[in-house]
This record gives structure tokens, C-alpha cells and sequence, in this order.
């Protein structure tokens, strides 16, 4: 710590390819700084989204070159991105990392995570009283509206797709969009789909929420409660499959085999926003914006694991909105006061002094699950 209640919160520069989003904007820097805080963020970390080091600098940030210096000084790492393994080498003990983990479907960043025995909260499994996911909802905003325009590229015939123009044209019928998962991703997703003259079925479990997406969506949506029997007929039906299930902290449920592929007609898209959860689609398997698709038996696949790092400006600013307050909350209390002030945060807590604090990451891996609070005291 750098003083009676302040914190140094250190912000490198995000390393995933082609990854230009950054954990904070200038004006984020100002209201930490204006809490007595101090922030290092890496030189040219913000200029992926548009944003300069010299405006970081008017905000009161200290510029640094060297990440190892960021890592080897701050009390919070603020993120965007999971550590990768050479900034895991840069982690030590005590320290809080607060970003996206994803830690369900990857083992050795957990592994690593618990053996330099951080604090680990992730912004995914930050959850509301009423089951809101405030940290998650501005990136699926982001994802869900993008699948759609993806897979209306694709489905272009240079691209390698099938040759159907997601609205279609008076006389020919527009292109059949299947969404599985009724959350933010999905609800945003039909939203689009249905504004570009898809025909849409979109499919969950919960009929309290088919039953109001029902009611606020266009026509040419249709609501189906998810089965296997219902998503067999839907996968073979579409031209564009988007899979956007969710459970918190949790490996996506592999929801379509690949026997389900193999019916697709060939030459259909499929963009799986759950890949960083491990992916709805057993075909699916993580690409990068460089690489973004493959084909399996005929059927283009889109696992982008960052999707909105494309817009990286847009998501940039929309993601600061909702994680600085977190942020500071934080760096005011010190994790230990703050997720016992905080029970959404609480739920954001992963990991901890080598501690799973999270029941869904800890049946993933098969290990023991300790409480937050009980974490808290080592």
C-alpha cells in the first residue's frame, strides 16, 4: 500500500492478440486519483481504443514502459483480459486481479492462479440480488450484436458460406437465425436478427423469460422453451446458429453434438459467443480475431474467444462504466472489507490465497470450495 488507505492500482497494456481494449478511461483515473489512489498505467495501453498517454497523464496517471513494473509495484491489477502465462509470471502473492477469468474450462490459469495464491475476482461472475450480471451484460450487448452481423458476412459465398442474404428479398426467403440462450447475447442478438428481416427462433429454459422476450420482441421471433428435441429440429433448420448460454462461473453446457453439425446444411454459420466458457458447440474450438473461423464437416465455425475487442472503443467505455465503481469500492475497503460490504462482489471472488471462493469453478475442477469469508482469513 502506498499510504494510510490509499492503493497503487496497476493497468498494463492488454497482451491477447489483437485484444485493444483497456480496463480504464482517463476520467476513471481521475476519480481514483481524487480518492487519494495511486494508478501506473502501461504506456500505450489505451491507444487501441482511441486513447492517448498524454490524456492519461492530464488524469494523473503514472505512464510506465515496463509492465514489470506495474506487477511488481501494484496492489490491484485492473484488467480486461485473463493474465496470460508471461504475466502470470509477474503475479505474486496477495495481489488482487480483477477481470475477466473465465477459470471454469481453463485449468492451467487456474492451476497457476492458486499456486501464486492471488486474489482473483472476475468480472463475469459479479452477480446482483436479483441474478443480474452487471460486469458481463455491456460486453454481451456488444457480442450479441455483433454474432449477427458475423454471420450474415459468412454466410457469403466468397466468405464460404452458403450464399443467403440473412433478409432476403421479395420473393425469396430470408435466412433462418437460431439463438440458443435468452440472455443479454440472446436478446440482443434477436433484437438485430429480427431488424434485418431474419426469421429467428430463440430458445431457453426459463418460460418466465421466453414469455416477456415473447412479448417485447418483432414477429418474426419465435419463442421456443429449450429441449433436446427442440434444438435438433432448430440446428437443422438454420443458416445461422449463435450459442449464447451462460452459467455463471460455469463450463458452457455443450448443448449441440456433433451429429447436430453434420445435419447443418452445409455451408451454414455458427458463431459461438459461449467459447470463452468452453462453448455451447461441440465442434467449437477458440480462434482469434487474425483467424477468426474454420469449417467443420461443411459448417463455418466463429469461436472468437475476445468478440468485443473488435470495437474496441465502444466496449472500452462501456466496460469502465460498469467495473470503476467496482474498482473503487475496492481500492477504497481492500477486498477483504469490500466483499463482505459487497455481496455481488463477494460472488465475483474466484479465487484466493489458494482457495477456489467459487462453486461453480471449483465443481469444474473438482476441487474443494471455500467460502469467500472464510478465505478472507487466510
Amino acid at each position: 500500500m502506498c499510504g494510510a488507505g490509499a492503493m497503487v492500482i496497476g493497468v498494463p497494456k492488454e497482451i491477447k492478440e489483437a485484444e485493444n481494449r483497456v480496463a480504464i478511461i482517463p476520467a476513471g483515473v481521475q476519480a481514483l486519483r481524487a480518492r487519494g489512489h495511486r494508478v501506473m498505467v502501461q504506456r500505450g495501453a489505451g491507444v487501441g481504443s482511441g486513447l492517448q498517454d498524454e490524456t492519461y497523464a492530464k488524469a494523473g496517471a503514472e505512464l510506465v514502459a515496463d509492465p514489470k513494473a506495474i506487477y511488481g509495484e501494484a496492489d490491484l491489477i485492473y484488467k480486461v483480459k485473463e493474465p496470460l502465462s508471461q504475466e502470470c509470471d509477474l503475479l505474486r502473492e496477495g495481489q488482487i486481479v480483477f477481470t475477466y477469468l473465465h477459470l471454469a474450462p481453463a485449468p492451467e490459469l487456474t492451476k497457476v492462479l492458486l499456486e501464486r495464491r492471488v486474489v482473483g475476482l472476475a468480472y463475469e461472475t459479479v452477480e446482483t440480488r436479483d441474478g443480474r450480471k452487471p460486469l458481463l451484460e455491456p460486453m454481451s450487448d456488444v457480442a450479441g450484436r455483433m454474432a449477427v452481423h458475423i454471420g450474415a458476412h459468412y454466410l457469403a459465398t466468397p466468405h464460404g458460406g452458403r450464399g443467403v442474404l440473412l433478409g432476403g428479398v421479395p420473393g425469396v426467403p430470408p435466412a433462418t437465425v437460431v439463438i440458443l440462450g435468452g440472455g443479454t447475447v440472446g436478446a440482443n442478438a434477436a433484437k438485430v436478427a429480427a431488424g434485418m428481416g431474419a426469421w429467428v427462433y430463440l430458445l431457453d429454459v426459463d418460460s418466465a423469460r421466453m414469455r416477456y422476450l415473447d412479448e417485447i420482441l418483432p414477429d418474426n421471433v419465435t419463442t421456443l422453451i429449450s429441449n433436446q428435441m427442440s434444438i435438433e429440429e432448430c440446428v437443422r433448420r438454420a443458416d445461422v446458429l449463435i450459442a449464447a448460454v451462460y452459467i455463471a462461473g460455469a463450463r458452457a453446457p455443450k448443448l449441440v453434438t456433433r451429429e447436430m453439425v453434420k445435419r447443418m446444411k452445409a455451408g451454414s454459420v455458427i458463431v459461438d459467443v459461449a467459447i470463452d466458457q468452453g462453448g455451447c458447440v461441440e465442434t467449437s474450438r477458440p480462434t482469434t480475431h487474425t483467424d477468426p473461423v474454420y469449417k467443420t464437416d461443411g459448417i463455418l465455425h466463429y469461436c472468437v474467444a475476445n468478440m468485443p475487442g473488435a470495437f474496441a472503443r465502444t466496449s472500452t467505455f462501456a466496460l469502465t462504466n460498469v467495473t470503476l465503481p467496482y474498482a473503487i469500492r475496492l481500492a477504497d475497503s481492500g477486498w477483504r472489507r469490500a466483499i463482505v460490504e459487497s455481496p455481488e462482489l463477494s460472488l465475483g471472488l474466484n479465487v484466493a490465497f489458494g482457495h477456489v471462493t467459487h462453486p461453480a469453478v471449483a465443481k469444474a475442477h473438482g476441487v474443494a470450495y471455500v467460502p469467500p469469508e472464510e478465505a478472507a482469513k487466510g
